[in-house]
C-alpha cells in the first residue's frame, strides 16, 4: 500500500499543473480541483483503516540510510490527519466554486499546491522535510491571501509574510542547530534523544518556538486575527482547516519524538496554553465582525491543543487528537457560515445585521450546531472533547489549567451568543432590509451546503464519539510509545 503514501503529495500537485493548463475553464477546473480531493479523501480513509489497529505503513524513496532518504509514514495520527484536511479541501473548493471566489485563474492551482504541502507535512518522518513541506503550503497561502489586491488584503498579507517568513528563518536555524547536535534529523533517530542531550533539546526547543509562531500561540498570535479575515471567506475557512493546525500537528510531533516523556517544557507549555485559551477569547468579546470574533477564537482553540501537549500521556494527547479533529470540522463550519452570511447580506458586521434566521433557517441551523458545538456544549463533539481534556487534567492535578479551559468555554458561549442575537435573531436595520442580497434558489443552496454538511458532520462526530476516540487514543499511544513507527522508518 505505499502508493496510497506517495498518492496525498503527487495528486494535488499533478492537480495543480492540470488546472494551470486548464486556466480560463472554470468547469474544468472545479471538477479537477474537487475530484483530486475527493480521491485523495478516499486514500486517507483507507490510510485510516489500514492503520486502526496501530499499525505503521512506510515508503523509502530510493536506498540510501534512513538519515538521508526521504520516506513517508502513515500512522493512525497522520491518517486522521490527511483524512479531516482531505475533506476541508473538499468542501471550501465547492464553497469557493458557489460563491465566485475562483474566478481567479491560478485559484485552484494555488489550493492544490497548498493541500499537498499540508499532506506532506503530516506523512513525512525528517523535520527538514517538514520544514519544507510548511513552506511549500505557506507559499501558497501568500498568494491566496492576496488574491483579491485589495489594499486590506495587502497590508494584512504584510503582516503575514512577515511573521511567518521570520518564524520559518527560526525553524531553519533551529534545525540547523539540531543536525549539528545530533547528526541527524530523522524522528526515529532522534526519538527521545532531548532526554540525554542538552545540544539536542536546546535545538528542540528552538524549532517548537518556531512552531507555535506558525501556531498562533500567545504572546505571538497577533498575526493571525489581522490577516485572517482580510482573506476572502472560502480562503479564510481554508486557512482555519489547514494551516494553523498543521503547525499544532508539528509541534505535537517534535514533542512527543524528540522529548519523548521530557518534562521540563510541561510548565511553559501549560501557561501558554492557558494564556493563548484567555486571551485569545478576551480578544473576541471585544470584536464587532463575525470573521473578526471567529479568527480570535482561532487563537484561543488553539490553547486546547497546547493544554493537551502540556499535559501529555495517553489521555492528554488523546484528548488533544479528538479535539483537534473536531474542532477543525466545526471552525471551518463556522467560517463558511460567516462567508455565507457574508454572500447573502453583503457584510458580517454585527451592528449591520439581524433576521437572517428567517430568511435562512438551514444556515442558522448549521452556524447554531457548529458554534454550540464549539462552546463545548452536550451532546455535540466539542462537549466530548473538553470533557476528555478536564478528565485528564484532573488526573494529571493541573487543576489551574482545567479552570481556565472551563472559564473560556463560558466566554466562547458568549461570544457564540453575540454573533447569534446580532446576525441571525433580532431585527435589522432599515437600510439593511432594502440592500439584502436575493440570490437564485439554487445558489444559495450552493452557498449554504458546506457548512451544513460540516455541521451535520460535528454531529454525528459527537453521536459517534467512541469511535473516533478509540482511533484517537491508538494515535496517541504510538506517540507515547514510539517503538513501531521507528521501525516502520528505520527498516
Amino acid at each position: 500500500m505505499s502508493w496510497l503514501l506517495v498518492l496525498p503529495i503527487a495528486l494535488p500537485l499533478a492537480a495543480a499543473a492540470a488546472t494551470i493548463v486548464a486556466r480560463g475553464r472554470r468547469r474544468t477546473q472545479r471538477i479537477l480541483s474537487v475530484g483530486c480531493a475527493l480521491v485523495v479523501l478516499a486514500g486517507a480513509v483507507a490510510l485510516v483503516w489500514a492503520t486502526r489497529d496501530g499499525e505503521v505503513l512506510a515508503a523509502g524513496m530510493g536506498g540510501w540510510p534512513a538519515r538521508f532518504r526521504i520516506t513517508l509514514v502513515a500512522d493512525p495520527f497522520a491518517a486522521l490527519m490527511l483524512t479531516v484536511s482531505a475533506l476541508m479541501v473538499t468542501v471550501c473548493t465547492l464553497f469557493a466554486a458557489a460563491r465566485g471566489e475562483d474566478e481567479q485563474p491560478y485559484f485552484h492551482s494555488l489550493v492544490q499546491v497548498l493541500f499537498a504541502g499540508a499532506c506532506g507535512a503530516y506523512l513525512t518522518t525528517d523535520i527538514f522535510d517538514l520544514f519544507v513541506f510548511i513552506e511549500v503550503a505557506l507559499i501558497a497561502s501568500y498568494v491566496l491571501l492576496t488574491l483579491g489586491g485589495s489594499l486590506r488584503q495587502l497590508r494584512a498579507g504584510a503582516v503575514y509574510v512577515t511573521t511567518n517568513l521570520l518564524a520559518s528563518t527560526a525553524f531553519l536555524a533551529g534545525v540547523a542547530l539540531l543536525y549539528g547536535a545530533a547528526g541527524t534529523v530523522n524522528f526515529a533517530e532522534l526519538a527521545g534523544r532531548a532526554r540525554t542531550s542538552g545540544e539536542v533539546a536546546v535545538a528542540g526547543t528552538f524549532i517548537l518556538g518556531a512552531l507555535a509562531v506558525k501556531g498562533g500561540l500567545v504572546p505571538v498570535h497577533g498575526w493571525l486575527p489581522r490577516s485572517y479575515p482580510a482573506a476572502s471567506p472560502a480562503v479564510t475557512a481554508l486557512f482555519s482547516g489547514l494551516l494553523t493546525k498543521m503547525g499544532v500537528y508539528a509541534m505535537f510531533r517534535v514533542y512527543c519524538t524528540v522529548f519523548q516523556g521530557e518534562t521540563t517544557l510541561r510548565t511553559p507549555l501549560l501557561v501558554a496554553a492557558s494564556l493563548t485559551m484567555l486571551l485569545g477569547v478576551l480578544g473576541a468579546v471585544g470584536r464587532e465582525r463575525m470573521r473578526d470574533i471567529l479568527s480570535f477564537h482561532m487563537a484561543s482553540q488553539v490553547g486546547y491543543l497546547v493544554m493537551a501537549l502540556g499535559i501529555s500521556g495517553v489521555a492528554g494527547l488523546s484528548a488533544g487528537i479528538f479535539f483537534m479533529l473536531q474542532y477543525i470540522v466545526v471552525k471551518t463550519s463556522l467560517f463558511l457560515c460567516s462567508g455565507a452570511v457574508e454572500t447573502f447580506e453583503g457584510t458580517g458586521a454585527l451592528s449591520e445585521l439581524g433576521a437572517v434566521a428567517r430568511r435562512r433557517p438551514v444556515l442558522a441551523a448549521a452556524f447554531g450546531v457548529s458554534a454550540l458545538s464549539l462552546a463545548g456544549v452536550p451532546p455535540l463533539s466539542g462537549f466530548f472533547a473538553k470533557l476528555a481534556l478536564l478528565q485528564a487534567a484532573f488526573v494529571a492535578h493541573d487543576y489551574a489549567v482545567a479552570g481556565v479551559a472551563v472559564a473560556v468555554s463560558f466566554l466562547t458561549l458568549f461570544s457564540m451568543v453575540k454573533i447569534w442575537n446580532g446576525v441571525f435573531w433580532g431585527d435589522p436595520p432599515a437600510e439593511r432590509r432594502r440592500t439584502a442580497a436575493t440570490p437564485t434558489r439554487g445558489r444559495a443552496a450552493a452557498v449554504v451546503a458546506p457548512a451544513a454538511a460540516l455541521a451535520a458532520v460535528g454531529v454525528a462526530v459527537g453521536l459517534g464519539a467512541e469511535l473516533l476516540w478509540a482511533l484517537s487514543a491508538r494515535a496517541a499511544g504510538l506517540l507515547v510509545d514510539p517503538a513501531a513507527y521507528i521501525e516502520a522508518v528505520l527498516r
